[in-house]
């Protein structure tokens, strides 16, 4: 069975082993409390975890970038906030941690090649129920799915609670 497959199977992995390298990351959304913990719980004690968020490229004009359709300064600002946050969280908690922002139209793939690139075992995400993949495809609420799908390593996925 490939991994894809078992992704498809099974999407949550049962984590019963611990791992040195974890990729905590955000397509643009705060992570959340819950998010930290799981990361925290899947970690090797004296783990390396490299926080990661997305600044959303909204699209194109014309085939070439547009300024309008770039982050701005306080959506930059926003995902450093962030990642700083998270990063203080985890090393009040014994670990090593660093990160930063990219911005990026396809969050999914630059996700996995952050992972790939840092040698991670795992990605740890927060993110919204699952939807029907028709759906699901023009939902940028749905990048985590997209990550699961497309990673070759466990993808742990926090599912927010809605009130």
């Amino acid at each position: 069975m490939t991994v894809a497959a078992a992704a498809v199977r099974d999407p949550q992995p049962k984590a019963t082993q611990r791992f040195d390298r974890i990729l905590l990351a955000s397509e643009g959304r705060q992570i959340s409390g819950a998010t930290v913990s799981r990361a925290i719980e899947l970690a090797a004690p004296g783990a390396y975890v490299h926080v990661f968020t997305v600044a959303r490229v909204h699209g194109v004009a014309f085939g070439l970038p547009s300024p309008g359709l770039l982050p701005t300064k306080a959506e930059w600002a926003e995902q450093r906030n962030i990642v700083d946050k998270t990063i203080g969280r985890l090393e009040r908690k014994g670990l090593k941690a660093d990160g930063h922002v990219l911005g990026t139209r396809n969050a999914a793939k630059k996700i996995v090649q952050e992972a790939a690139q840092h040698n991670c075992e795992a990605i740890v995400m927060s993110a919204d129920p699952d939807r029907n993949r028709v759906v699901g495809n023009v939902l940028w609420t749905q990048e985590p799915q997209r990550v699961r799908r497309r990673a070759k390593i466990p993808v742990f996925l926090v599912v927010e609670e809605s009130d």
